[in-house]
């Protein structure tokens, strides 16, 4: 099958399922959402998309470093205060997650989490990215996920439980320099 074969398939495939009546669906309960929502969603699908071409082209190690250097400093977060920050880091994580969810990229645990460590840290909400690894029949498998506090965020399936997370955090706003 050509290209050209490949792209008119999926496309009779999305208008003749269900991917048109599901992304009306998306759109729907995008436009309901607030104004403040709304700039979450399109900062999360920004995030998130940049963290895929990103750790892609410079490793994670790089990529991290880029998002530090993006995040605001400490005393520079004179944005949004927060008199709930978890509760705010919740609704954070749900529209990131549903944003992920619904531009069908794929994403990683890794990916979602380095862009959700990132909207919270845009918003001053301290959080910490952690990473998780375990050996399972033989085969060396890890996982990551954002926790606020002792809360965790993005890792509703407590998959997490099953990975040793690395001591300390991964990039944490409370400790990061710049």
């Amino acid at each position: 099958m050509s290209g050209q074969e490949a792209v008119a398939k999926e496309s009779r495939d999305f208008l003749q399922g269900d991917g048109l009546k599901e992304t009306m669906k998306a759109w729907r309960g995008f436009s309901r959402l607030n104004g403040r929502s709304r700039g979450i969603a399109i900062e999360a699908a920004a995030a998130l998309m940049v963290t895929l071409v990103g750790l892609r082209l410079t490793g994670f190690r790089r990529w991290k470093a880029v998002l530090v250097r993006l995040a605001p400093r400490k005393g520079d977060r004179a944005g949004e205060q927060y008199a709930a920050p978890i509760e705010a880091a919740r609704q954070i994580a749900r529209i990131q997650e549903a944003t992920s969810r619904h531009l069908n990229s794929h994403a990683s645990c890794l990916e979602n989490s380095l862009a959700l460590w990132w909207l919270l840290a845009r918003r001053g909400i301290p959080a910490e990215l952690r990473i998780g690894a375990r050996n399972e029949a033989g085969r060396f498998e890890a996982h990551a996920w954002v926790e606020v506090g002792s809360v965790i965020l993005n890792d509703s399936s407590e998959a997490h439980v099953h990975f040793a997370p690395f001591d300390g955090s991964i990039v944490s706003m409370e400790t990061q320099t710049h």
